[in-house]
């Protein structure tokens, strides 16, 4: 594709520096999503968790200088004049545009964005580092924020991944008592590692892993989906007190919901610009740990492939 130019005045051309790989675009790759409009046009540039350097600015500027690094979230324009845009929700935007499902993605070398929509990085942060910040990291953010997390609440995260990894840290930076759930051993070591209080394998035997956790546990206040799966989701809602919260953060259907357990369902989409701006500075000030690997951007199909086949640890960040 040709190079991006800038077309609007508050507009600034980065120069791609690093690019994470995302579950999400592989779904959208593949034509999994197609019923939710992904991607809405082809031909497409995936990539929606963008770092890189300013090399150009538009008149109306003021933000940012050349030089400066900055990054982009999956939301890449919102009218900012609806009902969600002014009560600072722009990412529940109905004119929203998404950031790699146009030609704009960043799986390229440029990339163009209004500077309302772009968030600086500090110049101590890697942007190999920064950029599964962008969508891992605010995607985790919000669903701990979500949670409504507090001192010694006990959160479960089910599915310690790209996103899940981040999830635990927030939730300990709030100080809750956190509990990493997953199938794999791997995942739960990281868990470990990152600072869950506890962790416990996830059984296809429901009611042998609600055993388990009843004993080794007990019931949790709150758990955080993270796993595109009905049986995780109606496990994670039987896991946790009545009264108690989920929190989805993923795609999928509710297939079980005991009204009168008192228990709350909510659904939570990345986050808004001031959420970005938290995200890199509690990342920043709390030193949290990213755990990626980086691939050059031409074996971009190769690393999608190594995503679908589950071999990516946490995430992948394409470099130029």
């Amino acid at each position: 594709i040709d190079k991006h130019e800038i077309k609007n005045p508050d507009e600034i051309l980065l120069k791609i520096e690093a690019c994470g790989v995302c579950h999400s675009q592989l779904h959208g790759i593949e034509g999994d999503w197609k019923e939710l409009g992904i991607p809405p046009t082809l031909p497409t540039v995936p990539g929606h968790e963008v770092v890189g350097r300013v090399v150009e600015i538009g008149n109306n500027v003021s933000k940012f200088k050349v030089g400066d690094r900055a990054g982009i979230t999956p939301l890449l324009e919102s009218c900012l004049e609806c009902e969600y845009c002014l009560e600072g929700k722009e990412y529940l935007c109905e004119s929203n545009v998404v950031t790699g499902e146009s030609l704009r993605g960043g799986y390229s070398e440029y990339i163009t964005v209004s500077e309302k929509f772009a968030t600086k990085v500090p110049d101590t942060m890697k942007s190999e580092y920064a950029a599964p910040l962008f969508c891992a990291g605010i995607t985790a953010y919000k669903a701990v924020k979500a949670a409504e997390p507090r001192p010694n609440k006990k959160i479960g995260i089910f599915g310690i991944g790209g996103v899940g990894h981040m999830a635990i840290q927030f939730a300990k930076v709030e100080g809750c008592n956190v509990v990493g759930v997953s199938r794999s051993k791997k995942h739960l070591d990281v868990a470990k590692k990152l600072g869950a209080s506890n962790v416990i394998t996830f059984e296809k035997n429901q009611e042998e892993f609600l055993k388990n956790l009843k004993e080794k546990i007990g019931l949790l206040d709150a758990a955080i989906v993270f796993a595109p799966s009905e049986k995780v989701t109606d496990t994670a809602i039987k896991a946790i007190k009545k009264g108690g919260l989920v929190v989805i953060a993923t795609v999928g259907d509710i297939p079980n919901f005991p009204t009168f357990e008192e228990k709350t369902i909510k659904g939570t989409l990345i986050g808004s610009r001031k959420d970005m701006e938290e995200v890199i500075r509690i990342s920043h000030e709390n030193n949290l740990s990213v755990v990626y690997e980086t691939y050059p951007l031409e074996e971009a199909n190769e690393v999608l492939l190594k995503l679908k086949n589950s071999e990516i640890e946490a995430r992948a960040v394409l470099v130029p």
